[in-house]
């Protein structure tokens, strides 16, 4: 922690917040926005399904790439550079992307934008940790889950808006003027949080070292698994979503809003209860609370798909269960993976999101393809991640030395 954080930032805390989800969500919110607008863009540019599956792959693998780089860069050359360069940069890839004319030079682009959506991200955490001890960073995480839950059910929105009424290059130049405005934001707002002799040597042979080490640690790989893993639990059925939707439970596409009402409303009351009970209990309890939110939903969700007909009645409540007790302990573990490294925060949260980056990849690419056309599968597959991300939880949390409650 910075010992002069409590200088930094005078303005609420509720403030800093927002200004780091919103810098959080720039990933997510580039890509929900134009989903909606796919084969609109297929037919301007006379490209084919797969040429329009490699403007997400593309973005998705320069995310995942660059994601190792951000938090490494934060620590040696200061946290708001890493988020200047990422925002100009991002608004510079989406102009591109707004100008294209042949699907080339759109997957181009939107790799660009993804190498520099993560710095938002990944930075984002080393900062709330750098400015705060650990149930106040708590409580600041769990605010930052609140608003980074309402980008994928706004987005989309937005994104069908724009596409409906002007075109699909209206959608790219939207998010030039969200990039350019949390350059501006972040340049007047949000001051260096990397206290000066916490800065770490930019030499390849520490930064390895460095990588090296973390990758090398099984409490860390433990961890990052415990946080990122369980999400795809949910995710899954986000990915699925058409099919899942429009197929299993008959509903039109007028109606999908619901199925994002009930996963964002159970993520953000998770993460609410979460900053509630910031130093009101051990972190170890409130991380086995949301694993038992997320088993017995796990268990009921199977159960009720054995023996019940499809309907989004019994389906929404239960994937919503299940986000809000992922929603209550990641905050948790999140912070529990950055003080792995207390002097590398920064790549810590690089490492971390890059796994994360790399499991959301796997399952859209492979699971969700295989699973999705049987709501059985699906309710298996989502039990599966939870359990993954238990068993690592079970596996290290003896070796965590965890503060207690205030």
């Amino acid at each position: 922690m910075n010992p002069e954080a409590s200088q930094l930032w005078r303005a609420p805390r509720w403030a800093l917040a927002i200004l780091l989800a919103a810098l959080a969500t720039v990933g997510p919110f580039s890509i929900d926005t134009y989903i909606p607008a796919f084969a609109g863009i297929a037919q301007a540019l006379d490209a084919t399904p797969i040429e329009m599956q490699q403007t997400l792959s593309g973005y998705l693998l320069g995310f995942a790439v660059m994601n190792l780089f951000h938090g490494a860069l934060s620590d040696s050359f200061g946290r708001r550079p890493v988020v200047l360069w990422g925002m100009a940069v991002f608004s510079l890839a989406s102009m591109g992307c707004a100008l294209s004319g042949s699907i080339g030079q759109l997957v181009f682009w939107r790799t660009v934008q993804g190498l520099s959506a993560g710095a938002g991200v990944v930075v984002s955490r080393a900062i709330i940790r750098d400015m705060f001890p650990p149930s106040e960073a708590q409580r600041v995480m769990s605010q930052v889950t609140i608003f980074f839950g309402l980008a994928p059910a706004i987005a989309p929105m937005i994104g069908g808006f724009l596409f409906v009424h002007a075109d699909w290059h209206s959608i790219f130049w939207f998010l030039v003027v969200v990039g350019a405005a949390l350059f501006v934001m972040t340049w007047r707002l949000l001051p260096e949080t990397l206290h000066h002799e916490h800065k770490q040597p930019f030499h390849a042979g520490p930064l390895m070292r460095g990588y090296g080490s973390l990758v090398g640690s099984r409490r860390f790989l433990l961890l990052a698994l415990a946080s990122g893993i369980p999400f795809n639990g949910m995710f899954l059925y986000v990915l699925s979503a058409p099919v899942f939707l429009g197929e299993h439970l008959g509903l039109a596409p007028t109606q999908f809003f619901w199925f994002f009402l009930f996963s964002i409303g159970g993520i953000m009351g998770g993460a609410w209860l979460s900053g509630r009970l910031a130093g009101k209990i051990t972190p170890r309890k409130q991380i086995r609370r949301g694993f038992l939110i997320m088993g017995f939903t796990s268990i009921a969700n199977i159960a009720c798909n054995l023996t019940l007909p499809h309907s989004p009645v019994w389906a929404f409540p239960l994937i919503s269960a299940f986000a809000f007790g992922w929603a209550l302990m990641v905050p948790v573990v999140t912070l529990l993976v950055l003080d792995q490294a207390p002097e590398r925060r920064g790549m810590a949260s690089s490492l971390q999101a890059c796994i994360g980056s790399a499991a959301n990849g796997l399952v859209a690419g492979v699971l969700v393809p295989l699973v999705m056309h049987s709501m059985l599968s699906l309710a298996i597959t989502s039990a599966a991640m939870m359990c993954i991300g238990l068993v690592a939880w079970t596996w290290v949390k003896r070796e965590i030395d965890v503060p207690p409650a205030a």
